[in-house]
């Protein structure tokens, strides 16, 4: 793991936030991918905050999204958020980064989930 990067978890009411922190390695997303298969199955929604990321190793966000394709089941409750959001779930499918949603349904507070309707 990279000697800086750290991985906290809050629960929330709809479920987890995991708030990354530090520079995202190969090791990094191992981590990350261990982290999420710890929680519970049945969650509503992970929340990945990137804003703590400094540096992303491309080799670090191919092992992840290489290594998420096993929980697609599990990618349609993630949420990334954070000015690093696009760059880790860009090759994720079912997953959304809070600028997507932003784009697609218009200005919406982080925790807010857009209804569709405009």
């Amino acid at each position: 793991m990279a000697a800086n990067f750290e991985i906290s978890v809050d629960k929330k009411s709809e479920g987890f936030g995991l708030k990354l922190v530090g520079d995202f390695d190969a090791t990094s997303a191992y981590e990350l991918i261990y982290a999420i298969k710890k929680l519970s199955e049945d969650i509503v929604k992970i929340s990945i905050h990137t804003d703590g990321l400094k540096n992303l190793s491309p080799f670090g966000l191919d092992v992840f999204h290489k290594s998420m394709s096993p929980l697609d089941y599990r990618s349609r409750k993630i949420v990334f958020t954070g000015n690093k959001a696009s760059h880790i779930s860009r090759e994720i499918p079912g997953t959304v980064s809070a600028g997507r949603i932003r784009r697609r349904f218009g200005d919406h507070d982080e925790g807010q989930v857009p209804t569709g309707r405009r």
